[in-house]
């Protein structure tokens, strides 16, 4: 029978359509795309070799034996420019602030046709550094109030570009949605003396129904009250606050981690298209009680349409605990790995 879930963390409502659900192995694409990608493609401006292509200014490069690994850039067209103040305006009911902020890409690796899933965990591991580093300085700012890291992958996530490559915005705003679960997450901490993304890990650890995959510092499961089909958390074991306090200890572990689950959806469904952020912390805070990081990693094996626009609400038409289930299910191939050479 069809039954609403509630998620404590973000407070939405969603259907677990179980009428309609469809089997996990029903999400995937039907076949994987055939069409080699190459190593190396002269016109793009990701691939070593090409960095004058790039445009915008070099913010941070990672080097192993006199070769890049990861390279951080502006973005050649920006949704925000770091030049000039913070500035708000206010016309009777009409509000607007300059469009100050950083909006900077992640080049996760200098060959064209490599996907996270199939990189080295140490290939992960340079790239969650380089999200470290970036947020750490950014966050000196005062102008900035929220630094948010999110990957594309894929034309259906809104990606445009081929080439292995995340993102990195910082806004002088808070989101609403992020004061609006922080204020559920105090209210939650005050009545209970508990954080509400450690209770919630240790109910999913408990439970184990909806695991993926654990590791000594990170659990990646998905939730009781999933949005989507294989909506996907990963929590860290650690109650952090922060995402720029990861231990190196940590991320080679996320790296693990992350790798692992993206290997899972990668041969599972046949690379889907996804998208994953980092959720953390507004700047002008740094550890709290009530607060905790962490990822979210979204699938796109499903649409949204009038009732989610009409009702704000969602139709979940995958039982997550069959979706756990089956990514659990999937082997990682030992050749998971392109060869470098």
């Amino acid at each position: 029978m069809t039954e609403l879930r509630q998620n404590l963390i973000t407070r939405d409502w969603v259907i677990i359509a179980t009428e309609r659900a469809k089997r996990p192995d029903e999400f995937s694409k039907s076949e994987m795309s055939l069409t080699p990608i190459p190593h190396y493609r002269s016109n793009c401006p990701f691939c070593a070799g090409n960095e004058p292509l790039t445009g915008g200014q070099e913010m941070l490069r990672l080097s192993h034996d006199l070769e890049w690994r990861v390279r951080v850039v502006n973005n050649k067209y920006p949704a925000l420019s770091p030049e000039g103040e913070r500035v708000r305006e206010t016309d009777g009911i009409f509000r607007a602030l300059s469009g100050f902020g950083f909006h900077e890409v992640v080049i996760e690796h200098p060959r064209h046709d490599l996907t996270m899933a199939l990189m080295e965990i140490e290939d992960l591991a340079n790239i969650i550094r380089v999200y470290r580093q970036r947020y750490a300085d950014i966050r000196l700012d005062s102008r900035v109030e929220t630094i948010i890291i999110f990957k594309n992958h894929g034309r259906g996530a809104g990606t445009s570009l081929e080439h292995p490559h995340s993102q990195i915005a910082a806004i002088p705003i808070v989101p609403y949605q992020w004061r609006d679960r922080a204020r559920e997450a105090i209210r939650y901490y005050d009545d209970t003396g508990e954080c509400i993304f450690c209770r919630t890990l240790a109910e999913e650890l408990q439970a184990q129904e909806r695991i993926i995959f654990t590791s000594e510092h990170f659990v990646a499961f998905i939730p009781y009250a999933a949005l989507s089909p294989f909506h996907t958390w990963i929590f860290p074991r650690r109650h952090t606050s922060s995402f720029d306090e990861i231990t190196e200890v940590e991320i080679l572990d996320l790296a693990k981690t992350l790798k692992t689950v993206l290997a899972k959806l990668y041969y599972g469904l046949n690379n889907p298209d996804y998208n994953y952020t980092i959720r953390s912390i507004p700047t002008a805070e740094q550890r709290t009680d009530y607060s905790h990081w962490y990822i979210a990693l979204i699938p796109r094996v499903s649409l949204s349409a009038g009732f989610e626009l009409g009702s704000g609400m969602y139709i979940n038409t995958a039982l997550p605990e069959e979706s756990a289930a089956f990514l659990r299910s999937i082997e990682i191939p030992s050749h998971s790995i392109i060869n470098k050479n």
